[in-house]
């Protein structure tokens, strides 16, 4: 073979590696974007009081595989086991081809592999809820902490999806931890414990509905209330404050860098993180119908993943300044 020809099939082959890559970088973005119905579903079953349609069986509705007889619940609950299933195969296939299409120790190769990790407990976590039977109009404390465990794998999972399709859009070869500021960091971690602020109070709501605004007030404020309910009080402070915070980091990002895509993911951050404070209030003056409530966690989520997004961008361009 000449060496031309080599040559140009070393060419082909990079070609059809680069194409193959950036078709990966959108199927894990479209990975990603499944995942927020799939979330969305889930709190769905929750605040219909779903939860336990299909008895405390799993993975098994009913102890059936489809059962013949289905209400109203029980489609519900199905349809997000469904959903989850599918979603399941989706990540298991964006893992395989990430091994496939990336070389050892690539940045892409570990976030998948994070992903299908989270996506696994997330699974164990969601069956745990329905065979201890925390579901429904159960007000355990259990139920509270295990609530709270189970949004922080969900925002994990998330955010190592962001991660997967962002670095595969960009083709980051390796990210190493000690680029992830301590700032942004600590906005990660303000976000996810506004979050679990976010979903007791929502369980307070779902469980303790109030026939009016004054009235959920009083609720809130009575010594003889629920703990859900005091904890409620909790949310709005944090909220403000966890979004104050993340302003700052975005401010820190369009002030101080001439990085534009830096800039860019800045730009985003600021303009989302004021939205969810907006329909918190909207939904806290409605009382906290269903669809508020699902449109609030749709905004959370998106608020989360322009965080994990910053924080990847600010750990780049960290990695690419010269040593003093």
């Amino acid at each position: 073979m000449s060496a031309h020809a080599t040559s140009t099939g070393l060419s082909s082959l990079t070609l059809d590696g680069g194409r193959s890559r950036r078709r990966f970088a959108i199927f894990a973005s479209l990975v990603l974007a499944y995942n927020i119905p799939v979330i969305l579903w889930g709190a769905y079953v929750r605040v219909s009081f779903s939860g336990d349609g299909c008895g405390a069986n799993w993975p098994f509705c009913n102890g059936q595989v489809i059962p013949q007889r289905m209400s109203v619940p029980t489609i519900i609950e199905l349809t997000h086991r469904l959903m989850t299933g599918v979603d399941s195969v989706l990540v298991i296939a964006m893992c395989v081809l990430a091994f496939l299409l990336f070389p050892p120790k690539h940045a892409v190769r570990r976030y998948s592999v994070w992903s299908l990790v989270f996506l696994f407990v997330e699974a164990l976590l969601g069956a745990g809820l329905v065979l201890f039977r925390m579901v429904a109009r159960d007000q355990s404390v259990g139920r509270v902490w295990y609530l709270s465990g189970h949004l922080t794998n969900t925002l994990l999972l998330l955010g190592a999806l962001t991660a997967t399709a962002w670095v595969a859009a960009r083709n980051v070869e390796w990210m190493r931890a000690k680029y992830f500021s301590r700032p942004m960091l600590g906005g990660l971690f303000a976000t996810v414990f506004v979050s679990v602020t976010g979903a007791v109070a929502a369980l307070g709501d779902m469980l303790y509905p109030a026939s009016s605004l004054p009235a959920g007030i009083r609720q809130d404020f009575s010594g003889s209330s629920s703990m859900l309910l005091r904890l409620r009080t909790v949310h709005p402070i944090f909220a403000v404050a966890g979004a104050a915070y993340l302003l700052w980091l975005a401010a820190r990002g369009l002030q101080q860098n001439e990085d534009r895509e830096w800039k860019k993911a800045a730009a985003i951050l600021a303009g989302v993180v004021i939205v969810p404070l907006a329909a918190g209030m909207v939904n806290l003056s409605l009382l906290a119908p269903i669809w508020m409530q699902l449109t609030h966690l749709f905004i959370a989520d998106l608020v989360w993943i322009a965080a994990v997004v910053l924080a990847l961008q600010t750990a780049v361009r960290t990695s690419l300044r010269p040593a003093r």
